[in-house]
């Protein structure tokens, strides 16, 4: 009869490997730039399998341009004492302003209209970063649609942006602030209204149009809106680009007293955002949209 053999002890388990990091620091530098750019690539990828969105970028800039080159054609037959490059130079300046505000506040809607918001909701991408990813990727189709309107411009009509000498680069900075700082508003009325205040997000731009004297000048409204006139960034950015295209120098101090007013304008909007998707997250409403 044979003695059993004691049993052996396990073997140790293998030695690991030093721990890598699996990751970036979340709050690092590195890691926000990385979400930023995850929603911007986002974006990207949902505008370059949709077809009409791409069409949509150029059509209505398109359109629009058009339009108001053909009136300014008649104008100028019909021996009308305007300069073509008004018109012209405001309608470029005008979807600055317009796609600005809208790109971003759409860009929005969209993700409700997928029933992706909650999804961005409760995904380590902080508020802060959603919204610049949306600025980026509406910066970025901005260009595009300004770049093909003025080589229309020029080729149709031989009106060339840099008429506007180097007030063009403020100049339109101050109308994206501006469009930005509408397209917060608009969102921030989703988030607090619902659904039914969308209408909101894409429209507010156009409450700003007639009193920005974008195709006349702010003289021409009565008194009281010329007051409400003064504090729109807008109508500062259009008097000083007729000012330039008349001759003129470039009017800084106007530009300035606009800068200061978008700061304003988009410290408030982003302190509603706030407010209004604080409110949201609290009553709840965030898991109800696109519902």
């Amino acid at each position: 009869m044979t003695t059993p053999r004691p049993a052996l002890p396990p073997a140790p388990p293998p030695a690991l490997p030093p721990a890598l990091p699996l990751g970036l620091p979340p709050l690092g530098l590195a890691a926000r730039r990385s979400r930023v750019l995850g929603v911007v690539l986002r974006d990207f990828a949902a505008l370059r399998r949709s077809p009409v969105r791409v069409f949509e970028i150029f059509f209505w800039p398109t359109v629009e341009l058009l339009l108001w080159g053909f009136v300014t054609l008649f104008l100028r037959t019909q021996q009308v004492p305007f300069v073509v490059t008004f018109l012209l130079g405001a309608v470029l300046l005008w979807q600055v302003l317009q796609k600005g505000s809208n790109e971003i506040s759409i860009a929005f809607l969209e993700d409700i209209w997928s029933r992706n918001l909650l999804n961005v909701q409760v995904s380590p991408l902080s508020s802060a970063e959603y919204l610049a990813g949306l600025v980026l990727f509406s910066l970025g189709k901005v260009a595009v649609a300004v770049t093909v309107m003025a080589g229309l411009a020029y080729a149709l009509y031989g009106f060339g942006v840099t008429a506007i000498g180097v007030g063009l680069v403020p100049f339109m900075g101050v109308l994206l602030v501006l469009g930005w700082s509408l397209g917060l508003v608009g969102i921030a009325a989703v988030l607090r209204f619902g659904e039914n205040a969308q209408v909101i997000a894409w429209s507010l731009v156009f409450v700003v149009q007639p009193l920005a004297g974008i195709f006349y000048p702010v003289s021409v409204l009565p008194a009281p809106l010329q007051t409400v006139s003064w504090f729109l960034p807008a109508s500062h950015v259009f008097e000083g680009m007729r000012t330039v295209l008349a001759g003129g120098a470039v009017p800084w101090d106007r530009l300035a007293w606009a800068g200061a007013l978008d700061v304003v304008y988009l410290a408030f909007t982003l302190a509603l955002y706030a407010w209004a998707l604080g409110y949201a997250r609290r009553q709840g409403k965030l898991s109800r949209f696109g519902d």
